[in-house]
């Protein structure tokens, strides 16, 4: 009797947990450099962009670090969508002239920042009214955008006003990925073993 009021009671709780809503969270990284800007330049510098997404808290987190730029910082933002995906040019997606508190005037530096996709504030006022006119509208847009590697990340200077740096958004395998591609790797490497 206890096992049945026990399976019972597993029965309702998964039942209560079964609405919940999963969320898709997509990691992404890019490589900033001057060859990757359009038009390309000989800048030194370099960089390292991480954009986090989550489609049900609505939320981008966003980390970038720079350093060795010839020009002072004066804009960073996120570009989409290009229809040239990993080498065209786009409008700007997030706020303008750049992410709320980017450290400008300064050739190196870091940045985090977690943008709520829900708040106007979060996107340049252009990218909304170009893509359905409302916020859920533009981050369906800019996560689809940033999916398909038609978003691209850079940083602005004085010397170049166009971009001095930028890399291209690309999504980052999530483990379960990993781990199977691992698993099915494994048992092509067993399969052939056994054959010989």
């Amino acid at each position: 009797m206890n096992h049945a009021l026990r399976c019972m009671a597993l029965g309702a709780a998964l039942l209560v947990a079964g609405p919940v809503a999963h969320a898709t969270i997509i990691q992404y990284h890019a490589v900033l450099t001057g060859a990757d800007e359009s038009p390309a330049n000989a800048s030194p510098g370099t960089g390292f962009a991480s954009v986090v997404t989550d489609d049900v808290a609505d939320t981008m987190e966003v980390h970038v670090t720079f350093s060795g730029l010839l020009g002072m910082t004066s804009a960073s933002h996120i570009h989409c969508c290009t229809t040239l995906p990993l080498t065209g040019t786009a409008g700007v997606a997030t706020t303008t002239p750049r992410f709320a508190g980017f450290p400008t005037g300064v050739a190196a530096g870091s940045y985090d920042i977690v943008l709520d996709m829900t708040l106007a504030s979060s996107y340049n006022p252009v990218f909304i009214t170009a893509h359905g006119g409302t916020t859920a509208a533009a981050e369906a847009f800019l996560f689809s955008g940033m999916a398909l590697q038609e978003s691209y990340f850079n940083i602005h200077t004085n010397l170049f006003p166009g971009g001095e740096i930028r890399g291209f958004l690309i999504q980052i395998p999530e483990p379960e990925s990993l781990a199977l591609l691992g698993l099915g790797l494994a048992g092509l490497a067993f399969s052939r073993r056994k054959a010989t």
